[in-house]
């Protein structure tokens, strides 16, 4: 390796560990550690000798990557996309909508067991569509109403939500900033996760996943058999938002039989590269301005903007130019060589490695830096082996999404509803949760696992 990729590498590294001991700042240490690799490229062209000569010398020339060039690899689609869906999804929760949804599923059940299984069920489907954080909290409030109705404990219903919600995120292109990344990076469109060149897409892989997982639930919630009486219902006078959901939903499919530059053929019309982010941003203005003008209520408005995640966005615009970086200096082309040499050449156990190393790693570490750095790895191991890269884009796609159910860190989904409860004062010991977690990620992982590899090897 040259000494700038040497350089990089380290850096790198030291980006990834501070991310892991300094969860608060990860922001702040994503822009530092771009600032760093915009400021190497700038004086490799101003100075190439200032370090020694060969310092900037790479196979394929010289390193270079300059302001411009960083600027290029923020992803604005996937940005806008985030803030967007947020913001629908603050104003969607505040008109009390999933409340009345649960409100009307759990009523149709015969006891608790059943109640548990239905809701688990239900938050993995609106999370197909809504992000698992906002999923958590629009159901986790039911689940604690019934549960105190029934005078018995909400821990174990309200980890079986969050971690339904966080398999689901990987459905459909909208579920979760995985899947949005993946779609980015694979020039895949909203129906692609449903149908993707004639094979089922991701969709249906997490639906074997969570139907498979959703017999663990009942198996271990076989005993509550006690019987729920739950009469009142949610009262919604606002239907605004839900349509507005639902608009961005169909839009985002409407443009995806349109195709990217990159894939239309020669004179065919194309959409920008933003143009699902603009669709995500335009109905979550409609709202704003339904807010305003109509209603008047400038307090929700204020509210909704904050709700907006600031820290994954900026997290995100760091880490793209970050790998913008580390692809330059030709550290993505040395993380993919090792990958693929541990497999020995196999693209069964490469697709394998990728599959449990993501699940594993996604225990510990937030899967969205992850998966963005790896996005730009499997191509490179794909082209390696010769293999249809698919295979483990979806395999990396299943691994990094699941995997965080493994642990009450693994996932924000689990952190909210952990935190949901510290508030009614229960304390989840890593031991409580990982009885339900475990044997959910395992049944799920295992599942979409065979699943990928019959279908994509």
């Amino acid at each position: 390796m040259s000494p700038i990729t040497i350089t990089a590498l380290v850096i790198f590294a030291v980006t990834y560990v501070l991310m892991l001991a300094f969860q608060k700042i990860r922001p702040h240490v994503t822009v530092a550690s771009a600032i760093i690799f915009i400021a190497l490229g700038i004086i490799s062209v101003a100075s190439p000798n200032l370090f020694g000569e060969g310092f900037f010398a790479l196979d394929g020339g010289t390193y270079s990557y300059g302001l411009s060039q960083a600027l290029s690899e923020i992803d604005w689609n996937v940005i806008m996309m985030i803030a967007g869906t947020m913001g629908t999804v603050y104003l969607f929760i505040e008109s009390k909508m999933p409340q009345l949804m649960s409100d009307i599923l759990i009523s149709k059940m015969p006891n608790m067991k059943w109640a548990v299984v239905a809701m688990s069920l239900f938050a993995g489907i609106v999370s197909a569509f809504v992000d698992n954080v906002a999923t958590v909290l629009m159901i986790a409030p039911v689940a604690l109403a019934f549960c105190k109705k029934l005078d018995v404990s909400p821990v174990p219903s309200i980890i079986c939500i969050a971690v339904s919600s966080n398999l689901q995120g990987a459905a459909t292109l909208v579920g979760d900033t995985t899947s949005i990344l993946l779609a980015k990076s694979v020039n895949l469109d909203f129906s692609d996760f449903f149908v993707d060149e004639g094979k089922p897409g991701m969709f249906w892989i997490v639906e074997a996943g969570a139907l498979v997982s959703a017999l663990i639930i009942l198996f271990m919630f076989r005993k509550e058999n006690t019987k729920i009486s739950f009469n009142s219902r949610t009262k919604v006078e606002d239907k605004f938002p839900t349509f507005l959901l639902v608009g961005t939903v169909v839009a985002l499919i409407a443009v995806s039989f349109i195709p990217y530059k990159d894939g239309a053929a020669e004179g065919q019309f194309y959409k920008p590269d933003i143009t699902n982010g603009i669709i995500c941003i335009a109905f979550f203005l409609v709202g704003i301005i339904c807010e305003l003008l109509i209603k008047k209520n400038t307090e929700i408005v204020k509210n909704a903007f904050k709700e907006i995640d600031y820290y994954t966005i900026v997290l995100l615009t760091g880490l793209f130019v970050v790998i913008g970086g580390v692809k330059s200096a030709g550290v993505i082309d040395v993380i993919g060589g090792a990958i693929a040499s541990l497999g020995s050449g196999s693209p069964f156990i490469v697709f394998t490695i990728i599959v449990w190393m993501s699940v594993i790693l996604s225990a510990f570490i937030d899967n969205i830096p992850y998966t963005a750095t790896m996005l730009s790895v499997v191509p490179v191991i794909a082209m390696d082996l010769g293999i249809e890269p698919k295979l483990l884009y979806y395999g990396l796609l299943c691994g990094a999404t699941l995997g965080g159910n493994l642990t009450p860190i693994g996932a924000s989904a689990n952190i909210t509803g952990i935190g949901i409860l510290r508030k009614e004062g229960y304390e989840v010991k890593s031991t409580t949760f990982m009885k339900y977690g475990v044997p959910f990620t395992l049944a799920a992982v295992i599942t979409g696992y065979l699943l990928l590899w019959v279908i994509w090897k």
